[in-house]
């Protein structure tokens, strides 16, 4: 049982890829975001990486997977920042992704 228990346990601290998928339907998603005009705004910076190998960590490195049953998490983007949980910004630089909110980490975790 305490073998399940560490077993369990270090695969959920390993497994906070940031493979997304984008559903079409709110109830659908694991995390509703919207998307902010200003990174000031936002609880997460977010850089798009080109290769899903490179979405390791849970750092605002987010990799949109094709297919619903290989991503980590499902998110819909809603339309008002006060239907959202999470806040994002999109930025230019692989550097600049990141948490600004760390409370809201555990998200996407």
């Amino acid at each position: 049982m305490i073998r399940f228990v560490l077993i369990f346990f270090i695969g959920t601290i390993c497994s906070s890829a940031q493979i997304l998928f984008s559903v079409d339907y709110k109830s659908q998603a694991h995390v509703k975001v919207f998307v902010v005009d200003y990174n000031s705004q936002a609880d997460l910076l977010v850089y798009k990486v080109d290769y899903k190998s490179q979405a390791k960590g849970n750092e605002g490195l987010w990799f949109f997977e094709k297919y619903k049953s290989q991503a980590d998490f499902t998110i819909y983007f809603v339309e008002y920042k006060s239907q959202a949980d999470l806040k994002v910004f999109f930025v230019e630089y692989k550097s600049q992704a990141g948490w600004r909110s760390k409370e809201k980490k555990h998200l996407l975790y």
